[in-house]
């Protein structure tokens, strides 16, 4: 087996419940805040994935919390899906079938670069690396299958 996992259905694989560390890292102040929850990728009544995230997120000593809601949709093949914000608004493009894949979303005048990694069925990691005028950040998160 190779150093990726390939995935021949993504909705299938992602179906069910996570546990998501994050770290998010300012390389312009050095500063590191810490995520920690759960993700649970639920059946869209229509099609596709309703992802939603939710825990701690601790930022400079300080604990708030955090959640997120994204749509994961069918895609071009059943390796791939269409990521879109909660409000419908594009996101990223997702192709796992190799078990790595990279997506850019360009936000304001910050370059999203998001690498997607799977190295077997319980495990897949994200690092999106956010450079910018705004922003100079490293997310990498790792999720971990429940049950």
């Amino acid at each position: 087996m190779g150093e990726f996992w390939p995935v021949r259905d993504v909705l299938a694989y992602l179906a069910g419940s996570w546990r998501v560390e994050r770290t998010v890292r300012d390389l312009a102040s050095e500063a590191e805040g810490r995520f920690s929850g759960t993700t649970v990728f639920a059946p869209l009544e229509d099609t596709g994935l309703l992802h939603q995230e939710s825990g701690t997120f601790v930022w400079q000593g300080v604990a708030r919390p955090a959640e997120r809601t994204l749509r994961f949709l069918p895609g071009s093949g059943p390796g791939t899906a269409l990521v879109r914000f909660s409000d419908g608004r594009p996101f990223h493009d997702l192709d796992l079938t190799s078990g790595r894949y990279v997506a850019d979303h360009p936000c304001a005048a910050d370059l999203y670069r998001g690498e997607f990694t799977v190295p077997d069925e319980d495990h897949w990691r994200s690092v999106w690396r956010v450079r910018g005028p705004v922003k100079d950040l490293v997310l990498t998160t790792r999720y971990t299958r429940l049950g």
